[in-house]
């Protein structure tokens, strides 16, 4: 399946009601980092990469699991590297899930070490994206709007790392 067909499936139009709570969820975390940039608590920078990884986060949200419809069937895969395992005997499909699975924190990982104005490690890069991957296959699971696996829990982990170690590059760099 083409990126293009995958977030044109995935991502079906908000209703007003989302888009409300969207703007509602933005306005309020606009306000905070101005407050806090008129402080000088935050710099610029941290504001717009806040505000970005918010409406990143949503987006996310949405397509993995507000926007799925639900299922009869709460579903679960609780074997580690069950995917690749179905990849090593031919699965070509479930080759570029794993691979999308791993792009898709990739720039919440870049956006972390901005907003914190400093490096971060690389286990901190994983087990950021990890927490935030778990929230998402949790609500898949408890909304029953697709599979909870730990496969995409490690997958969105290996992802935001890689984003946080090359943004962390770059910061390091720039002190």
């Amino acid at each position: 399946m083409k990126l293009y067909q995958i977030i044109m499936t995935h991502n079906r139009p908000w209703t007003a009601r989302e888009i409300v709570a969207f703007l509602l969820i933005f306005l309020a975390a606009a306000i905070v980092s101005g407050i806090l940039f008129k402080h000088n608590k935050l710099v610029l920078s941290q504001v717009i990469a806040v505000l970005t990884l918010l409406t990143f986060l949503a987006i996310v949200f949405s397509s993995t699991v507000f926007t799925r419809t639900p299922s009869s069937e709460h579903t679960y895969e609780l074997e580690f590297f069950w995917s690749w395992k179905q990849v090593f005997q031919g699965n070509k499909a479930l080759f570029e899930e794993n691979l999308l699975n791993i792009i898709l924190l990739f720039p919440a990982g870049l956006l972390l070490p901005v907003i914190y104005r400093k490096t971060l490690s690389w286990q901190k890069g994983f087990f950021s994206g990890a927490f935030i991957s778990f929230g998402i296959e949790f609500l898949q699971l408890v909304l029953a709007r697709g599979l909870f696996e730990w496969d995409d829990i490690v997958h969105n982990g290996l992802g935001c790392m890689a984003g946080c170690i090359i943004s962390s590059h770059f910061l390091k760099n720039k002190m």
